[in-house]
């Protein structure tokens, strides 16, 4: 297969949104149907990728199923390669709305150890995106460019340039070309914050100062630094 670099504007939707008001539950509900091969992809609200991909996934993460625990391998930004389980994945992605795709075809024994073979081999390679406008390869990596190059390694795929492809195109060429299925789509809407109740006014300007504040850093940290 060799895939768009183009961004998608296809939804990977499956069905309507599921709500989970906790990471922990997200993880359980997701857990019991992955694979090894399946693929996490955000919605996110990370400009730049949005502004290199053109396209409305920010993200996108492997899974590896062994004895029933669920590992997940990303390239994150600030942080580089790495892995880690499925309920602390999830709650580093959180807020954003999370799509899960399995392979149309389980992967057999020699694709799953290829797969987890480069996962693992990759693991605490820095963290690189301005690449993906050139097309070269550089010392970091981009988790798209991640999970591109895992996915080759086991010949699922073909990618003229891996470091090109976006967590949209990827989706794109996976799902034209029936390699892989929409499975779940969800958010984890989380508890408002709780505080005393207000005394007097100030007391109900400060809480409302503080929750702002804080939504705010969130969103902007968020917008900027796609974490």
């Amino acid at each position: 297969m060799s895939l768009l670099l183009v961004a998608a504007t296809l939804s990977i939707t499956a069905d309507p949104i599921a709500t989970f008001e906790s990471t922990q539950e997200a993880a359980v509900a997701a857990a019991e149907e992955s694979q090894t091969g399946t693929l996490i992809f955000s919605r996110g609200d990370c400009l730049a990728v949005k502004m290199f991909s053109g396209g409305p996934f920010t993200h996108v993460a492997a899974v590896v199923v062994e004895d029933g625990l669920a590992t997940v391998y990303d390239s994150m930004n600030g942080v580089g390669v790495r892995k880690q389980g499925l309920e602390e994945y999830l709650d580093s992605q959180n807020p954003d709305v999370i799509h899960v795709a399995h392979p149309c075809v389980p992967f057999t024994g020699a694709e799953s150890r290829a797969f987890i073979e480069h996962l693992e081999q990759e693991l605490g390679r820095p963290y690189a995106v301005a690449h993906h406008l050139t097309g070269g390869r550089v010392e970091g990596i981009h988790c798209s460019e991640y999970v591109t190059d895992a996915l080759m390694s086991c010949n699922l795929i073909h990618a003229n340039e891996p470091s090109r492809v976006s967590p949209a195109s990827l989706a794109e060429g996976l799902f034209r070309d029936e390699l892989y299925e929409p499975a779940r789509t969800f958010a984890i809407v989380a508890a408002p914050l709780e505080d005393d109740e207000p005394r007097n006014w100030c007391d109900k300007l400060w809480i409302d100062t503080k929750h702002c504040t804080v939504n705010c850093c969130v969103k902007m940290r968020r917008l900027f630094f796609c974490r």
